[in-house]
């Protein structure tokens, strides 16, 4: 299953690397496509991950804040 999220806090291609290297660790995750002009994340999971799953891995990283695209 592909969901797709908002990103807030992407500014640079480095924050790029770290929005998609956190969200890769997350168990159940099997693919990640961050984008900084929308910012948005596709993000390809074998397993439902819920936003606040995500959100905790990329608090590990940087000051960044996921939400589901509406």
């Amino acid at each position: 299953m592909t969901h797709q999220y908002n990103v807030s806090g992407i500014t640079c291609s480095g924050c790029v690397a770290n929005v998609k290297k956190a969200i890769e660790s997350v168990q159940g995750v099997t693919g990640v496509e961050v984008k900084r002009e929308s910012p948005q994340a596709t993000v390809t999971m074998d397993t439902h991950v819920n936003t606040e799953t995500l959100q905790q891995a990329l608090k590990q990283v940087g000051n960044y804040q996921i939400s589901d695209l509406h």
